[in-house]
């Protein structure tokens, strides 16, 4: 371990930054909390030009701190770090950093005017324990906090950066957005980085590979790099670009992407432009019903109102979401639908007959354009030989007719929900092309 480093006002020209991320935490690591400030930072790095090498979660240990940075530096040009600046005895960061550096602490007297101002606006006092916070290692560059209580601290040594701030999100998210970032862009020539995704569904991973091949291959001609990104129902897959004009870039992954299209429309859902909000179906299907003017209603079975939380999620859907029947049992089914003994009798409830009689009455007794319905065995019991655990009949009624298709999603209960109400909400988004 390095013991002593002197200041260097780092000011590197270089066209490759590369960045680890280091959170600490014993919270994070025992699973208590997700650690989001990583995917954070992450994503505004990359945004920003600079590629990070690593992310890594360490504990609450002096020791263990020090071992991740001597790691870090051995990888990065700049070291973010999170967690661990609070005014309890366990927030250890701070205290380990001085001695990691070889310095002291100061009290700074802007730091403390901001405890005084953000004290003062909830009625209280700053206590001697919160006054701690004022305490900062003299080597560092003091990075104000104008959200909360602990400073962030930004250390220039050995030509590497270390950058420290708080664990709290919205307080390191304001610091590093309005701060951080600006000051590394005047220090380092960034590079310019294009991440396009193009979204797609109801065709699975290694089969999309297959069919896309060739075009993949073309990528590397163009050092383009392809990641596949699966979930259940659902593929995306990120096309990133790096260079040094963003006008040529974009229009080379536009370009690919129109290639990308010619072999997998049918498939392709939509498309995410990276640090934007990403669309999800349930949200385009929802713009596609209220820009049309039209309305949706559903029977649910084995979905158990899974879609209906989806379509709910989004803002503004009483523009035209209308209702649900969640019809789990052959009861429900018979009562609220109208489907007949008889038809549940002779073809059971997971079956082209009753999965189409479910949207056609799901459509009459609301009173909508659309509807969509559900039937299947999410397991991972109550399968049988002639239907297995997975399989599932989704029907779409439409002002002119009703279909349906058959899935057979898997022996996953969760994934075979979701992958249903995913392949549900696309079916309906295509009525729409």
């Amino acid at each position: 371990m390095v013991n002593k480093y002197e200041n260097t006002s780092v000011s590197l020209k270089v066209s490759r930054v590369e960045a680890e991320i280091i959170t600490i935490g014993d919270e994070i690591l025992i699973g208590q909390i997700v650690d989001t400030n990583s995917a954070f930072i992450a994503s505004l790095l990359n945004m920003t030009g600079i590629v990070v090498k690593q992310i890594t979660s360490v504990s609450d240990e002096k020791n263990h701190i020090k071992n991740a940075l001597d790691e870090a530096q051995k990888r990065a040009n700049v070291i973010f770090i999170t967690g661990g600046l609070g005014p309890t005895k366990d927030d250890i960061t701070k205290k380990t950093l001085c001695e990691y550096f070889n310095t002291a602490l100061r009290f700074d007297e802007a730091v403390f005017s901001d405890l005084i101002r953000i004290f003062t606006a909830y009625g209280k006092e700053v206590t001697p324990t919160n006054r701690l916070q004022a305490e900062v290692p003299e080597l560092c560059t003091v990075i104000r906090n104008h959200n909360g209580t602990a400073p962030g601290m930004w250390f220039d040594v050995n030509g590497k950066i270390f950058i420290s701030m708080p664990g709290v999100p919205f307080e390191m998210k304001a610091m590093l957005t309005n701060q951080v970032i600006p000051k590394i862009k005047e220090l380092f020539n960034l590079p310019i980085i294009v991440h396009k995704t193009v979204l797609t569904q109801g065709i699975g991973e290694s089969y999309l590979s297959d069919l896309i091949s060739g075009w993949e291959d073309s990528l590397a001609k163009e050092d383009i790099k392809l990641a596949y990104l699966p979930s259940p129902g659902m593929v995306r897959l990120r096309i990133s670009l790096m260079g040094t004009n963003a006008e040529k870039l974009n229009v080379l992954v536009n370009k690919k992407i129109e290639e990308l299209k010619l072999i997998i429309s049918e498939f392709i859902y939509g498309y995410e432009i990276f640090g934007e909000e990403n669309p999800s179906l349930e949200e385009i299907v929802g713009n596609l019903l209220r820009n049309n003017n039209k309305t949706l209603s559903i029977a649910e079975s084995c979905t158990g109102g899974y879609i209906s939380h989806l379509i709910t999620k989004i803002q503004g859907c009483s523009d035209y979401y209308i209702g649900s029947v969640i019809a789990y049992s052959y009861d429900i089914k018979e009562k609220e639908l109208g489907i007949s003994k008889d038809v549940l009798a002779l073809h059971g409830a997971v079956s082209q007959p009753v999965v189409e009689e479910m949207a056609r009455a799901v459509r009459n007794k609301f009173n909508t354009d659309y509807s969509i319905a559900t039937s299947g065995i999410a397991g991972p019991g109550g399968g049988t030989i002639d239907k297995q655990v997975g399989t599932v009949w989704i029907a779409i009624a439409t002002p002119k007719n009703v279909y349906s298709e058959k899935f057979l999603f898997g022996k996953n209960r969760e994934h075979n929900i979701r992958k249903t109400a995913h392949t549900a909400l696309n079916m309906l988004r295509k009525e729409f092309e």
